[in-house]
């Protein structure tokens, strides 16, 4: 039998000749071949060395820690047709990795202040906001299918010409985005990520910040919300730490009247959860 510390290197794919025995892994078993000796059934053939610090294949790449849960839902029919009508001339779809940046005046048709809105859910808060605030455009980004397709028949319901739909990697989308192009940024209750172990996960912490801070132009705003309170108290730190932010309430900000109140809110409220806002402007 192989030693107890010797090392499999499949045959042709070794990194250092430090060949000691040979040994051949059939569906049989493994079998020594001393010298000159065959096998005559198929088999593999794969040599075994004392050590090799240099791994024969380039270890893979770290995948991107994701700060959002994939969810899968049923559409209704109105959201299928919605979706199959609207996403070619509404969305967007996030390539994953490096590519091209968006050209944001060619997407909405004309040049104006932009407000990206991250995890836009079933795209209520997107649609009124949007439709109360005709000179600017609003551009919603989420991962769920069916609050994509909700919000494109929202668009067409209400003849909302100011909102695209970005579907993917919020955090990937925006690294599409040219430096100061954002007139603001939301992020209305994101996952909190409750658990310590997963508090890596959070959409705000100081890289994701300091990205977000600079597509925002000079003077815009990144408004967050949350039911959450300890989540709450670590995004002001994280905020507070960033010096290109400038908190605008010293602190917790009273509830803005312009924000609608949102599906979660509702629901936290009714739970007795207190929601926190908190919005920074960027010097």
């Amino acid at each position: 039998m192989p030693p107890p510390d010797a090392v499999f290197e499949v045959a042709g794919q070794r990194t250092r000749p430090v060949c000691r025995t040979r040994w051949i892994l059939s569906s049989r078993g493994v079998h020594h071949i001393g010298s000159g000796g065959t096998v005559a059934y198929p088999r593999i053939a794969v040599t075994f060395t004392d050590h090799d610090a240099t791994p024969a294949v380039p270890p893979t790449p770290a995948r991107a820690i994701r700060t959002f849960h994939p969810r899968r839902g049923r559409m209704t029919a109105r959201q299928t047709d919605a979706l199959d009508r609207l996403f070619p001339t509404y969305g967007l779809d996030v390539p994953d990795g490096p590519g091209d940046a968006a050209d944001l005046t060619a997407l909405f048709g004309r040049r104006a202040p932009v407000v990206l809105e991250i995890g836009s859910g079933m795209g209520d808060t997107t649609a009124a906001m949007a439709g109360a605030d005709p000179d600017r455009d609003y551009l919603a980004v989420e991962v769920h299918t069916p609050g994509i397709a909700n919000l494109l028949d929202l668009v067409q319901r209400h003849d909302l010409r100011n909102v695209r739909v970005a579907r993917g990697d919020a955090l990937e989308l925006v690294r599409r985005l040219p430096v100061g192009s954002l007139d603001a940024v939301h992020v209305f209750f994101p996952d909190p990520w409750p658990k310590a172990r997963h508090h890596k996960r959070r959409l705000i912490q100081p890289a994701h910040v300091a990205l977000l801070g600079s597509r925002l132009t000079p003077g815009g705003t990144l408004h967050c919300a949350t039911d959450w309170a300890e989540y709450a108290e670590a995004m002001r730190e994280t905020l507070d730490a960033d010096p290109d932010l400038v908190n605008l309430h010293g602190g917790y900000a009273p509830r803005p009247a312009h924000r609608p109140v949102t599906k979660f809110e509702r629901r936290a409220l009714l739970a007795g959860r207190p929601v926190t806002d908190l919005i920074y402007r960027r010097r």
